[in-house]
């Protein structure tokens, strides 16, 4: 069979360019690439960069879904299937919530896709396709398949050099795909081997681990930390904030090479924390968490939702004045969103305060329920807000590492990507993005 993977086009947000939607490629279609087998012809499609060719000859198509480009998936379904092809569909916005995907394509695939894919493609051929495929019980690291790097095609990404390390996070905040069904509450660590290999494959110092939380299991993360230290990498990677308890694993960072840490911190405010259950956060640690990351010499991503329940407009100049404060490196700010099958989404729907369900608006950057002590004008006018002062030209001199040796990647991001990021898309359309990405490659020490 001729088989196309495809990523559907994303709607920018406000801050967005095509900086964000041509970072990087799917690890879950490249994976898939790699779970089939050798007999069939693969062909992978990122919409994001580059048309969906619909007259090409196909016999199926596979479609990986988010919430927000879940509308696009069901209008390329809906296409391909006029034309007789048959369409699956996967991905964590399908395994969420499965229930709002039935009747759109032919099958879907809830959960992890390991154990179904070579089932589905049987069923395919045998006409005998199923409506759902879900296996995942019991279902360990050495299962976990490698993406199918060779397949990439470098030109279209300002960055390729991904790597999962785990799939799935122990904690399940309200607000995020962990506190779902069932379905998709598990993790597990890839064998530390596994990991290696696909370093060695990619062939480069420079990594971006792109697990949901690096250090699910610290006592694993050890480990591969021993591993990669004799490689001399550069990476960096996601993690919760209870790391500011394992100032050995932050040392065993910085020795094996860490630039930058992803954390959720969410909000400044202990009752907003405790209001989605992030029991992993201690707002009254967040300073030492800081200092504990900056005097290793790594940099730090701080991710901020607005809009929970304890949130009141005063949220937005507070959080201002605590990223100055602590010299935060970057932030990335949310609105809170309210995704189908997390138990936030269904607090909402019990108390009547969605007020949109149109799903492209689901991507943290729209208001769709009615906040608790704010307006909503108020929230999405503080949402912009914040990114317009944090990347001001004062406030990111204000917040310049300490660090000569970190100035470069710094000012990189914050003026090319975030302040001036309309002008490196333009610089981009010029120069081919696998030339314009060896320049940006620091770029992807900050973004996740």
């Amino acid at each position: 069979m001729r088989i196309k993977l495809i990523q559907p086009a994303m709607l920018p947000r406000p801050m967005d360019t095509k900086l964000k939607t041509r970072m990087s490629p799917s690890l879950a279609l490249l994976t898939i690439a790699n779970l089939t087998p050798k007999e069939h012809e693969v062909v992978i499609e990122n919409e994001n960069a580059e048309k969906i060719d619909f007259n090409e000859h196909v016999d199926l198509v596979a479609i990986t879904v988010t919430v927000d480009v879940m509308n696009r998936a069901v209008e390329i379904s809906r296409e391909y299937r006029n034309r007789g092809v048959t369409v699956i569909a996967g991905g964590i916005h399908i395994t969420a919530d499965p229930e709002g995907a039935f009747g759109d394509f032919d099958a879907i695939c809830v959960g992890m896709a390991e154990r179904v894919w070579a089932q589905i493609l049987k069923d395919k051929e045998n006409n005998s396709l199923k409506k759902i495929y879900y296996d995942m019980e019991c279902i360990s690291g050495k299962e976990i398949v490698s993406p199918d790097y060779y397949s990439i095609d470098n030109k279209k990404y300002l960055y390729t050099n991904i790597i999962s390390t785990s799939r799935g996070c122990p904690f399940k905040c309200d607000f995020c795909y962990n506190s779902c069904k069932d379905t998709i509450k598990t993790y597990v660590n890839r064998p530390i081997e596994d990991v290696i290999k696909d370093i060695k494959t990619l062939k480069t110092r420079h990594i971006m681990f792109i697990d949901d939380n690096f250090i699910g299991n610290p006592k694993w993360t050890r480990k591969l930390l021993k591993e990669i230290r004799p490689l001399k990498l550069k990476w960096n990677a996601a993690v919760t904030s209870n790391i500011v308890d394992m100032p050995e694993l932050l040392d065993e960072m910085k020795e094996s090479g860490c630039q930058s840490l992803f954390i959720g911190f969410e909000s400044i405010n202990s009752k907003s924390i405790a209001s989605v259950h992030k029991m992993q956060n201690s707002v009254q640690r967040y300073e030492k968490l800081v200092d504990e990351i900056h005097k290793r010499g790594i940099m730090i991503n701080a991710s901020f939702v607005f809009g929970l329940d304890e949130d009141d407009a005063s949220v937005f100049k507070n959080t201002l004045e605590w990223i100055v404060e602590n010299k935060i490196e970057t932030v990335t700010s949310h609105i809170l969103t309210p995704y189908p099958g997390t138990k936030l989404h269904a607090s909402l729907i019990e108390q009547k305060r969605i007020v949109d369900f149109n799903l492209s608006n689901y991507n943290t950057a729209h208001v769709v329920y009615k906040p608790n002590n704010m307006t909503a004008e108020e929230l999405y006018d503080g949402y912009l807000w914040i990114y317009k002062e944090v990347y001001s030209f004062k406030n990111i001199m204000k917040r310049l590492p300490k660090t000569k040796k970190q100035w470069i990647p710094y000012l990189s991001f914050n003026l090319f990507y975030r302040k001036f990021g309309k002008l490196t898309e333009v610089l981009c359309s010029i120069v081919s993005f696998k030339n314009i990405g060896r320049f940006f490659r620091c770029l992807a020490y900050f973004i996740k």
